[in-house]
């Protein structure tokens, strides 16, 4: 029996399925269905150099256990191999499978998602998730292009998470805004320990929320966007940094930027509107140390986008 080919090698060691010893002619068909895959998946995406290898391993990975060895061939065949060529490149983190899937996919999403009667600003959220969601790997989980099994093409995959992002952004908006809002304030933390403070939360929160309001709006379009995906969207600082462009420790510095002048307007405004310079504004100053994050939260969340500043 001649030596087993090296791609089937490398499949049969890490396929879940289990193979009776393949005949040397079984193999050298394995090998050649293999390599033909590699060569047709280099030929449609040539900026994505992925050695033959590291692709078989991925295609092997993801193939059912439950499938019998002698029907391999044909499932091969049948799965979309050039997608899962380039999926493996995007899971390596090669910055030209990820340009692909950019040009190919993500870019194609607008026009495929407005049958869905959503907004322009929406699909550009549905797509900036879907784009972090498969592309960036977070201390909590991998890439979810690492799901992507071939079985099916690649787009309709995408559109699926597409769609199921775009719902759960269409739920969030049915919820009621001031209502949330109101609620968020009763549960603050503290509620009860400090009467006096809590009747100057009662008093004035809507005039801490305006403050926000107005500070917020005193930020660039870049750094409001930026706070957008931190707090309404909830996106790490992980997760935002590839789609920036930096590192996670730069965008770690732009938030703490946008933040703090966001703070520092908010205390500014709150002190002209409510006329106080006794113990009980530095408490209430207190309190907006305390609540700033949360507020321009729920703030950003309610709007998209904080409002341009009344004229």
């Amino acid at each position: 029996m001649q030596q087993v080919p090296e791609l089937v090698a490398t499949f049969l060691a890490h396929t879940k399925v289990r193979f009776v010893p393949l005949a040397d002619e079984e193999a050298m068909a394995l090998e050649s269905v293999l390599l033909r895959a590699w060569e047709e998946s280099r030929a449609r995406w040539p900026t994505v150099a992925l050695p033959a290898g590291l692709f078989v391993r991925h295609v092997a990975e993801r193939l059912p256990p439950s499938v019998p060895s002698d029907a391999i061939a044909p499932l091969l065949t049948g799965l979309s191999l050039t997608e899962l060529y380039l999926a493996c490149g995007c899971l390596q983190g090669m910055a030209s499978a990820h340009e692909a899937f950019e040009r190919a996919y993500l870019a194609r999403l607008p026009e495929k998602l407005r049958g869905l009667k959503q907004a322009d600003t929406v699909i550009d959220d549905v797509r900036q998730k879907v784009r972090v969601k498969l592309l960036v790997a977070t201390p909590e989980h991998p890439p979810r292009m690492g799901d992507y099994t071939g079985r099916g093409a690649l787009m309709n995959w995408v559109l699926v998470i597409a769609g199921r992002t775009a719902n759960k952004l269409r739920a969030a908006e049915k919820m009621g805004p001031e209502d949330s809002a109101d609620e968020l304030i009763k549960a603050l933390p503290g509620q009860g320990l400090d009467p006096e403070l809590d009747v100057m939360k009662r008093r004035h929160h809507a005039d801490f929320r305006q403050a926000v309001r107005e500070a917020a709006s005193t930020l660039s379009s870049e750094d409001r966007h930026l706070l957008r995906l931190h707090f309404a969207d909830r996106l790490s600082t992980y997760e935002m940094a590839p789609l920036f462009r930096v590192n996670q420790s730069t965008i770690s510095r732009w938030l703490k930027r946008a933040q703090q002048q966001v703070y520092e307007e908010t205390r500014r405004r709150l002190q002209e509107r409510l006329g106080l310079t006794t113990e009980g504004f530095k408490s209430f100053l207190a309190f907006v140390d305390s609540q700033l994050d949360l507020t321009l939260s729920q703030l950003l969340a309610e709007q998209g986008k904080p409002p341009p500043p009344e004229g």
